[in-house]
């Protein structure tokens, strides 16, 4: 049995910080591909960051020089650490494993993941 939970999720006004934490219980992250996606209200989800068993790292577009993707091999734990946070990042945030990570957003593509956490809200807000 695989378990994947997020933490660290919350309410931070704009230009603020946020470090998303994502554990796995019954499967070693750096085996395989761990990524971060997000869904605001009336939109798709979409791929955020992920991080490969390589070590191979992706960012959309508009999170980059902002987020920052790593992984704690020693506590198997994967996180996304959140800076200068605007408003559109308003979302909530899925941890997932188990899938496949390069340097394009196809590659990180949603279908591909087995694994998911049950997402954890993230507003930012004034």
């Amino acid at each position: 049995e695989v378990q994947v939970v997020e933490s660290g999720g919350g309410l931070v006004q704009p230009g603020g910080s946020l470090r998303l934490s994502c554990t796995a219980s019954g499967f070693t992250l750096n085996e395989s591909a761990t990524g971060w996606f997000r869904q605001a209200p009336g939109k798709e989800r979409e791929g955020v960051s992920c991080i490969s068993s390589r070590g191979t790292i992706y960012y959309q577009d508009s999170v980059k020089g902002r987020f920052t993707i790593s992984r704690d091999d020693a506590k198997n734990t994967v996180y996304l650490q959140m800076d200068s946070l605007k408003p559109e990042d308003t979302a909530v945030y899925y941890c997932a494993t188990d899938g496949l990570c390069g340097t394009t957003a196809q590659a990180m593509g949603a279908v591909l993941y087995d694994y998911w956490g049950q997402g954890i809200q993230v507003t930012v807000s004034s």
